[in-house]
């Protein structure tokens, strides 16, 4: 029986999701330096799937299928360049004979040796010499299949940029010339970088400015996904990763409203509550409840904390505000900044009145640090509007408005600006 053909989605989600695999499994044995040539495999395998495909639908079980085809094409590369290139320094002498080089190959493209090698490969992008932005562009591209065009989209800089970091990490990885190892001593270094990785990378498809939209629900799977690769691994399944996989998912359970049914921005406060994902908040609690195990207390689990409290209340008036600003104070305590401190200022508005919010605004010790920032002037605007102050209300959302990052942000901002003009003051802070 014939499959009809795949239609463009799948395709893109398809090969998205496997890149990453064929690639680890690739790179295993043809070695980091050989990179480019990982991705010409890569390349031939979805080319032979289109081509195939179309002629003959959809296999009961394309990801097998890919896999097997880019398995068949790394043994024919090693069979052809043995002699002419050197491959990974562990198994280069296993793969010079006919025999054991079927076996090497196999064995790499096997369930559990897959998982192993993402996750080196995740290790290795995370490289401390390379940027964090570069290391958030190789991850992107190498384990979740985004080109240059999307990654730049995602995090509004131009398509030259992004490139030039690929390129320059990729001749960083090629020159260390072999994968990082779990085992290494630097291993809590890498994994520190790895979090912080995923973590903005979550963050850009949740808060991100996009051009494409006020959510972009691929980062935020990518980066769900990535990190539940940590979670599956003796050494990676630490209290930080499980605190960092509580606080996607209790952060994934919010999107379906995040956008209305028109694709605009909602605020906390506007959120239709019953749209929440109330197995992805159980989910989040049961991660968080594992992530209290030993002694470590990361900034992942403050913030998982502060969306489990708002994810238990019905309302935003009976939120428990006191129980969040406690928690925004233990959370500049690990890791201030001017961002975290503006939402504790928001936190107190709510809990306190606009004025004590102001006040705390006022206080924030790096506040320049947000000056390109909308929701500094966007946050004040809401509290001087419920302070009865609808004239500075709208100047301080002007100015926000100025300085807003996407057409999501400027229409949500209009908004806040008409409403403030023929409304009266709201009761609630964004």
């Amino acid at each position: 029986m014939s499959h009809p053909p795949p239609p463009v989605d799948l395709h893109e989600h398809l090969f998205r999701h496997e890149a990453g695999r064929m690639t680890a499994s690739l790179t295993r044995l043809f070695g980091v330096q050989n990179l480019a040539l990982v991705e010409d495999v890569v390349q031939d395998a979805f080319c032979r799937a289109l081509e195939v495909w179309k002629l003959r639908g959809v296999p009961p079980n394309p990801s097998a299928w890919l896999m097997t085809t880019a398995r068949n094409r790394a043994l024919d590369v090693i069979r052809r360049e043995r002699t002419a290139r050197t491959f990974a320094p562990e198994l280069t002498r296993l793969l010079e004979t006919e025999w054991t080089a079927a076996a090497v190959v196999a064995e790499a493209f096997s369930g559990d040796v897959v998982l192993a090698e993402q996750l080196r490969m995740m290790f290795t992008c995370c490289h401390p010499d390379l940027p964090e932005p570069a290391q958030i562009a190789l991850i992107l591209n190498i384990l979740c299949g985004f080109g240059a065009p999307e990654i730049a989209a995602a995090f509004l800089t131009s398509r030259a940029a992004i490139e030039k970091r690929i390129t320059r990490g990729k001749q960083a990885l090629a020159r260390s010339t072999i994968l990082f190892d779990l085992s290494d001593a630097a291993f809590a270094a890498r994994l520190t970088a790895v979090h912080r990785a995923l973590y903005l990378l979550f963050s850009e498809g949740y808060h991100g400015a996009s051009a494409q939209g006020a959510v972009r629900a691929e980062l935020c799977e990518e980066a769900i996904r990535l990190t539940a690769l940590l979670r599956e691994h003796p050494v990676t399944r630490t209290p930080a990763t499980f605190a960092l996989s509580a606080l996607m998912a209790l952060h994934a359970a919010r999107l379906p409203a995040r956008v209305d049914a028109a694709g605009e921005l909602q605020a906390l406060w506007e959120q239709d509550r019953s749209a929440w994902h109330r197995n992805l908040i159980a989910e989040g609690q049961a991660l968080l409840d594992r992530s209290a195990a030993g002694d470590e207390l990361t900034a992942y689990h403050v913030e998982a904390a502060i969306a489990v409290v708002h994810a238990a209340a019905p309302t935003l008036a009976a939120t428990d505000w006191n129980a969040i600003v406690t928690l925004y104070d233990r959370l500049m305590g690990i890791a201030p900044s001017a961002v975290v401190a503006l939402n504790r200022a928001i936190a107190v508005a709510q809990r306190d009145g606009p004025d004590r919010g102001l006040e705390a605004i006022e206080q924030i010790a790096d506040r320049d640090r947000l000056a390109a920032y909308p929701f500094l002037p966007a946050a004040m605007g809401e509290l001087e509007r419920r302070r009865g102050n609808a004239a500075l209300a709208g100047q301080y959302f002007q100015q926000a408005l100025r300085l807003a990052r996407s057409d999501a942000e400027r229409r949500y901002l209009e908004r806040r600006i008409t409403l403030t003009a023929i409304a009266p003051p709201s009761v609630t802070a964004p």
